[in-house]
């Protein structure tokens, strides 16, 4: 469903159409056309030429494969299946934060679009868990490396505006290798359901 203020709701359907190839983060990969009528209210809304893509087939687009095996795969989401954070982290974060006295924060879990938040780890514990398993309740995932965050962690996405936060706080306590970063890249490694309050253990 497209909602706006001052637009007529329109629902559009997620259905295969025209197969046209765009690129996430620089990797091709063939999304499926929703239709001239999305478009056209897109782009009214917008103010600007879009098309809406729809990806009718999960399967299609492989994770990085220098972290990935051969048949792990990700949708149309940033690099990898899912990430998670630590609230706890994100506590000394905004602690940082604040001790910069830079007008900003602190910042909510949210900046960070975490799929998986996990309480009661100290913070940073997750920087031990890179190479293990992580099993939430009956799944388990692998943790390929740590998520390195980019400038959209800078918009507040309430209001829309960017400041300099996280990133300016990240690039003095969490630079590795030219590299901000924050949370951890998850792949599953098996189906299932996942809910809130499941114990969380590391493996290996």
């Amino acid at each position: 469903m497209l909602s706006t203020p001052g637009r007529a709701d329109l629902r559009a359907p997620a259905e295969p159409g025209e197969l046209v190839e765009v690129s996430v983060f620089r990797t091709p990969v063939l999304a499926s056309r929703v239709g001239a009528e999305a478009d056209a209210w897109l782009s009214a809304a917008l103010d600007r030429k879009v098309h809406l893509l729809y990806l009718d087939d999960p399967t299609r687009r492989a994770v990085d494969p220098a972290y990935s095996r051969p048949d792990d795969r990700v949708s149309l989401a940033d690099a990898y299946p899912l990430l998670l954070a630590n609230p706890a982290s994100l506590a000394q974060l905004n602690d940082w934060i604040a001790e910069a006295q830079s007008g900003e924060g602190p910042l909510p879990i949210t900046r960070f679009r975490p799929n998986v938040v996990v309480d009661g780890a100290p913070a940073w514990a997750e920087d031990g868990w890179i190479g293990r398993r992580l099993r939430i309740g009956t799944v388990a995932f692998r943790m390929p490396k740590p998520c390195d965050r980019c400038v959209v962690t800078t918009t507040d996405q309430e209001t829309g505006e960017r400041g300099q936060e996280p990133l300016r706080t990240l690039g003095r306590y969490r630079n590795i290798d030219q590299k901000l970063l924050f949370g951890l890249n998850l792949i599953p490694e098996t189906t299932g359901e996942i809910r809130v309050g499941d114990s969380v253990t590391t493996e290996g």
